[in-house]
């Protein structure tokens, strides 16, 4: 008589478990390869499903490797699906790089929360910088008519925000009306996560903790360092998403705590370098976020908010 074969029943996850559907490297530390590891630390079980699957990041000078497609997406969404194990308390995002991939993040958002209503979707709308764009122009309004009204947090920086509000952001008020106008769209908690004005480099926050009432906003003053790193706002969100949830009422903090802790990874990243004796500023740095564990487990606050009137 054939032996049944034995089913393995994952269990549920007390700690929480996000699903991060992001770009993979296999050499470096960008999209999944940032935000997954970090994640786990502060104690979160995390599925990534990866976007691409690249040698290295698009920095350098050749790379090569595979894309997935919607409909590849989907079916791995079925798969899970199929033996119930589509429960997740967070759903992730970060660059995506067609109009039918984004799409299909619409329909596992509603997949998600057909099964868990409460799921926290957090969206990182990783569209360019610097006044440059490097998506295609129609996910611009893909992401501000049909993402921005799903999300529970929204991550952009200061050239995402413009898009998505039509803002010109050029002073600490103007971000703070474009947070007001995002929380109007969809999502309670947005945090830009890089604003420039002037010398000053900031995050400026904002939690609407009920719909209709004037949110709490904040700015928190980011060190700059002299240096080009790669895979920093993948690993910030990721941060956010880690500590907003340790803190789901106190954004100020949770956000104090992933500023302070990229910072200390940027900063042993630096030292690094130096000391294996490369000049920083002659190209992009690779974080050693292996080497950081316990600037992510454990943060020393050392950069403060100051709330906004």
């Amino acid at each position: 008589m054939a032996t049944p074969p034995i089913l393995s029943l994952a269990l549920p996850s007390e700690t929480g478990r996000v699903l991060s559907i992001q770009s993979h490297t296999v050499q470096g530390y960008v999209g999944n390869k940032s935000a997954v590891f970090p994640l786990q630390l502060l104690g979160f079980d995390v599925d990534p499903i990866n976007s691409v699957q690249f040698s290295n990041h698009t920095g350098y000078p050749t790379f090569r490797g595979q894309v997935l497609n919607g409909e590849q997406l989907w079916d791995i969404i079925e798969g899970l699906s199929a033996n119930d194990l589509l429960f997740y308390t967070h759903l992730l995002t970060g660059y995506i790089g067609s109009a039918s991939f984004l799409n299909t993040i619409l329909q596992v958002v509603k997949r998600l929360r057909d099964v868990n209503p409460r799921l926290i979707y957090v969206c990182d709308p990783v569209m360019g910088d610097e006044g440059k764009l490097y998506v295609p122009p129609d996910l611009v309004s893909l992401y501000r008519q049909n993402v921005v009204p799903l999300a529970s947090m929204l991550t952009p920086n200061q050239f995402e925000a413009e898009q998505l509000t039509g803002f010109r952001i050029t002073s600490e008020k103007d971000g703070l009306e474009a947070c007001k106008y995002l929380h109007a769209a969809g999502p309670s908690k947005v945090v830009i996560t890089s604003v420039h004005i002037g010398d000053d480099y900031l995050l400026l926050g904002s939690h609407q903790k009920s719909k209709g009432e004037s949110p709490e906003q904040f700015k928190i003053a980011i060190p700059m360092i002299p240096a080009y790193f790669t895979g920093t706002g993948d690993l910030m969100t990721a941060l956010l998403l880690g500590w907003s949830n340790k803190y789901p009422d106190n954004l100020e903090k949770a956000s104090e705590l992933a500023v302070s802790s990229l910072q200390a990874v940027l900063r042993r990243t630096l030292a690094d370098y130096r000391a294996a004796g490369f000049d920083p500023q002659s190209s992009s740095l690779e974080i050693r976020l292996i080497q950081s564990q316990e600037d992510i487990r454990n943060p020393q606050i050392t950069q403060r908010a100051e709330r906004c009137s």
